[in-house]
């Protein structure tokens, strides 16, 4: 029989966070070494040869500035993919039909594939770190809210890459949504400059998006400077889980795009 604790059936919940593991690692080129190539890219780029150019920003080097944005829009690509990619495969080649059977609720296999995409997300964080170590980047000044704030932004972005998965029927539709919407939010939300610098239409325009929230809090907890109300950003965040949750535990008891 299943053991269970606290109602939850967590040895089926640990055994699809160690599948999506070792789906990580056995690409491990393209989830782990990639980000971490393109992120020390940008870091050479913006902070190292622009920002020698640049003196400081809100009083901190603009390496310094800067990082905190390239890590996020990391943590994004990394949960996006790994939710998306995993569910898109397992609709595609059937596997999906296998989770359906097995004594999973719902919610528990939501929660099995995101813990998966945020596993995913907290490793090429920490990979990401010791390479911004090696530019002189890295701050972090309160290590539980950075934690806290990458499990929280890529909770959202799993749970955005699960509802894509279901809805799309190519892989050009899988990756729609990331092309379309979120890298232009995320260069727009200011990851490598101040609100300051803009002119203040487009200050106000930069407040209404999230991504702006989103990079904020990283950025807050690693170098303690932030441009933005932290706790509005911190609810938002939280209602954006538990909302985005809401949505795709209502999608999974319909059974759109998993049953047939």
């Amino acid at each position: 029989m299943t053991k269970k604790l606290a109602g939850m059936n967590w040895i089926g919940i640990g055994t699809l966070i160690r599948r999506e593991i070792k789906r990580t690692f056995r690409v491990v080129i393209q989830t782990l070494i990639a980000p971490v190539i393109s992120a020390s890219l940008y870091i050479f780029i913006f902070g190292t040869v622009i920002g020698s150019r640049i003196d400081t920003v809100l009083g901190v080097p603009y390496i310094t500035f800067v990082f905190p944005g390239i890590l996020m829009l990391s943590i994004i690509n990394a949960s996006f993919s790994s939710a998306s990619s995993s569910l898109y495969f397992m609709r595609f080649t059937r596997g999906i039909e296998e989770i359906l059977i097995a004594p999973f609720s719902y919610l528990e296999m939501i929660f099995g594939l995101m813990s998966g995409a945020v596993m995913r997300a907290l490793m090429v964080s920490v990979l990401i770190l010791l390479s911004g170590l090696a530019f002189g980047a890295v701050t972090l000044v309160n290590p539980i809210g950075f934690v806290l704030y990458v499990a929280g932004i890529a909770g959202i972005f799993a749970l955005l890459g699960i509802i894509v998965a279901l809805w799309a029927e190519s892989f050009e539709q899988l990756q729609m949504l990331n092309t379309f919407v979120i890298t232009p939010l995320t260069y727009l939300g200011g990851i490598f400059y101040s609100i300051t610098m803009l002119p203040e239409i487009a200050q106000i325009i930069t407040r209404f998006n999230p991504f702006f929230y989103f990079a904020d809090g990283v950025r807050g907890s690693m170098i303690g400077v932030s441009e933005a109300n932290t706790q509005a950003g911190a609810i938002m965040i939280a209602v954006l889980l538990v909302s985005l949750l809401f949505v795709v535990t209502a999608l999974f008891k319909r059974g759109w795009k998993i049953r047939s």
